[in-house]
Protein backbone atom coordinates (compact mmCIF):
# COMPACT_ATOMS: atom_id res chain seq x y z
CA UNK A 1 0.00 0.00 0.00
CA UNK A 2 1.22 3.48 -0.83
CA UNK A 3 0.91 6.31 1.63
CA UNK A 4 1.01 9.96 0.68
CA UNK A 5 2.52 12.69 2.78
CA UNK A 6 3.08 16.36 2.13
CA UNK A 7 6.76 17.20 2.13
CA UNK A 8 7.80 20.79 1.51
CA UNK A 9 4.38 21.52 0.09
CA UNK A 10 4.42 18.61 -2.38
CA UNK A 11 2.46 15.37 -2.22
CA UNK A 12 4.95 12.48 -2.08
CA UNK A 13 4.25 8.74 -2.22
CA UNK A 14 5.80 6.46 0.40
CA UNK A 15 5.56 2.72 0.86
CA UNK A 16 4.69 1.31 4.26
CA UNK A 17 8.33 0.29 4.62
CA UNK A 18 9.39 3.89 3.96
CA UNK A 19 6.97 5.19 6.57
CA UNK A 20 8.08 2.58 9.13
CA UNK A 21 11.72 3.49 8.49
CA UNK A 22 11.04 7.24 8.89
CA UNK A 23 9.07 6.66 12.09
CA UNK A 24 11.86 4.50 13.53
CA UNK A 25 14.42 7.14 12.57
CA UNK A 26 12.32 9.86 14.21
CA UNK A 27 11.93 7.76 17.37
CA UNK A 28 15.69 7.24 17.52
CA UNK A 29 16.29 10.97 17.10
CA UNK A 30 13.84 11.76 19.91
CA UNK A 31 15.49 9.15 22.13
CA UNK A 32 18.87 10.84 21.58
CA UNK A 33 17.60 14.31 22.54
CA UNK A 34 18.34 13.93 26.29
CA UNK A 35 21.82 12.59 25.52
CA UNK A 36 22.56 15.57 23.28
CA UNK A 37 21.14 18.02 25.83
CA UNK A 38 23.34 16.51 28.54
CA UNK A 39 26.38 16.71 26.29
CA UNK A 40 25.67 20.36 25.48
CA UNK A 41 25.18 21.19 29.16
CA UNK A 42 28.46 19.50 30.08
CA UNK A 43 30.26 21.44 27.33
CA UNK A 44 28.88 24.70 28.72
CA UNK A 45 29.83 23.68 32.25
CA UNK A 46 33.36 22.79 31.08
CA UNK A 47 33.73 26.17 29.38
CA UNK A 48 32.63 27.95 32.57
CA UNK A 49 35.14 25.94 34.59
CA UNK A 50 37.90 26.65 32.07
CA UNK A 51 37.15 30.36 32.34
CA UNK A 52 38.03 30.18 36.05
CA UNK A 53 41.02 27.83 35.84
CA UNK A 54 43.39 30.75 36.28
CA UNK A 55 42.03 31.16 39.82
CA UNK A 56 43.10 27.63 40.75
CA UNK A 57 46.76 27.86 39.75
CA UNK A 58 49.41 26.69 42.18
CA UNK A 59 50.53 30.23 43.02
CA UNK A 60 46.98 31.59 43.37
CA UNK A 61 44.89 31.46 46.51
CA UNK A 62 41.39 30.32 45.69
CA UNK A 63 38.69 32.25 47.53
CA UNK A 64 35.98 30.32 49.34
CA UNK A 65 33.41 31.81 46.95
CA UNK A 66 35.34 30.69 43.86
CA UNK A 67 35.87 27.24 45.36
CA UNK A 68 32.12 26.94 45.99
CA UNK A 69 31.32 28.21 42.47
CA UNK A 70 33.65 25.71 40.81
CA UNK A 71 32.22 22.88 42.91
CA UNK A 72 28.68 23.95 42.03
CA UNK A 73 29.66 23.79 38.34
CA UNK A 74 31.03 20.29 38.82
CA UNK A 75 27.77 19.31 40.53
CA UNK A 76 25.54 20.55 37.67
CA UNK A 77 25.03 17.03 36.20
CA UNK A 78 23.78 15.85 39.62
CA UNK A 79 20.87 18.34 39.68
CA UNK A 80 17.39 16.83 39.63
CA UNK A 81 16.35 18.63 36.42
CA UNK A 82 19.54 17.91 34.48
CA UNK A 83 19.83 18.33 31.52
CA UNK A 84 16.54 20.06 30.73
CA UNK A 85 16.27 22.30 33.81
CA UNK A 86 19.61 23.56 35.08
CA UNK A 87 20.20 26.11 37.83
CA UNK A 88 23.54 27.61 36.83
CA UNK A 89 25.53 29.02 39.75
CA UNK A 90 26.50 32.68 39.70
CA UNK A 91 30.16 33.46 39.22
CA UNK A 92 31.57 35.39 42.18
CA UNK A 93 33.18 38.77 41.61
Amino acid sequence: MTNFKTVNGKKVAFTEADVAFMEAEQAETLAQAPVLAASNARQERNALLAATDYTALVDATLSAEMTAYRQALRDVPEQDGFPSDISWPEKPE
